[in-house]
């Protein structure tokens, strides 16, 4: 099997039609077969590179030398596992919408958000609410804790909660349950 060049997409010094996505101290050329392995890996990422190269129609080195590159560019940032919240307890998600006062202090608000045990990603949104949360939690009297340790911040004017009834799909993929 012949692998094409990493940079396939562009010549040397033309980067028409070859997106970039990187980090502020440098940029990742991303071409199909990139964007490919990106999203298999985002469907799996235990894919051993035989199977990621079968997939994409290289070698497995060659598949090995771009996820390496990806990595250090700053294009792929981890690898998690995807945990069942319910298996471990926490059968209550919810979003939050945290609604930040005129004399509000970001650093503050974010170091103490983050600080909160169930509050597992946070979002910085334009519109009425400056941030949006998704916690989850074991129950309602849980959740409860929650919002009153959230509205506790200095610089938190109130939150707006949305209690999730069902998850259709998480993630880019939307694997339906």
């Amino acid at each position: 099997m012949r692998d094409p060049p990493a940079t396939q997409c562009r010549r040397p010094g033309d980067t028409r039609g070859c997106p970039q996505i990187g980090t502020a101290n440098q940029e990742a050329d991303i071409d199909a077969v990139d964007e490919q392995l990106l999203a298999l890996l985002q469907a799996n990422g235990r894919a051993s590179y035989a199977e990621l190269a079968r997939q994409v129609g290289l070698s497995a080195p060659a598949v090995h030398e771009r996820v390496g590159k990806l990595e250090s560019a700053g294009v792929i940032t981890g690898y998690t596992a995807v945990v069942d919240p319910a298996a471990v307890g926490l059968g209550v998600t919810a979003l939050i919408g945290v609604i930040d006062s005129d004399e509000v202090d970001d650093v503050g608000i974010l170091e103490a958000m983050s600080a909160l045990p169930h509050v597992e990603d946070c979002w910085r949104t334009a519109g009425t609410e400056g941030y949006v949360l998704k916690v989850r939690v074991t129950d309602i009297p849980a959740l409860e804790d929650t919002i009153n340790a959230l509205n506790r911040i200095r610089g938190v004017a109130r939150t707006r909660t949305t209690v999730v009834l069902s998850t259709k799909w998480e993630g880019r993929h939307g694997r339906a349950e």
